[in-house]
């Protein structure tokens, strides 16, 4: 009888703003897969006019020492001068289950905005996922509906999230090891 072979799963990935062509298309077609083809919040592309202005952040698993795919993504951008927002995190279906991308997605978007003069870092969320921010350290300021779906508007207490000068090099997360 074969014993059926788990899912890779890469030993590291690295969280860093999108510095490549590839990371850019990773996290356009990453978004698409989940917003418009998964959740069907939106018909074809979820682009919009913020991504002329947005920097994306990417998760990237690694292969050793060398980036392999995206498999999560987020931007971030501001609104007005000290007001900064998170949008369209996803994350890959296979790679859900590490816990740590999703988080260190957050905490990358919100420390580099910290560093780059975040004085309120803001993000609708989604009633899913409201839970996983309040742990991060956000707060509810009221409820929406956002394409058809309740969503939180939520602001990130910056006192947890230290500017990060270095979004480039980024955070690394680590897979939980099971027990």
């Amino acid at each position: 009888m074969m014993i059926p072979t788990p899912p890779f799963l890469a030993a590291e990935y690295r969280i860093k703003f999108a510095a490549s062509r590839w990371e850019r298309e990773g996290a356009k077609a990453l978004r698409e897969q989940v917003f418009s083809a998964e959740q069907k919040l939106f018909s074809g592309s979820d682009q919009d006019a913020i991504d002329a202005y947005a920097i994306p952040i990417v998760a990237l698993a690694m292969l050793g020492v060398a980036a392999d795919q995206v498999v999560g993504t987020v931007r971030i951008h501001e609104e007005t001068p000290g007001i900064w927002r998170g949008s369209r995190l996803a994350v890959d279906a296979d790679y859900r289950r590490i816990g740590a991308l999703g988080a260190t997605l957050i905490r990358l978007a919100v420390c580099s905005a910290h560093a780059m003069g975040c004085h309120t870092f803001l993000a609708h969320v989604q009633e899913q996922n409201a839970l996983l921010f309040r742990r991060l350290h956000w707060h509810v300021l009221d409820e929406v509906e956002l394409h058809g779906r309740r969503h939180f508007r939520m602001q990130a207490d910056l006192t947890f999230y230290p500017p990060c000068h270095s979004p480039e090099i980024g955070f690394t997360a680590l897979p939980r090891r099971a027990a």
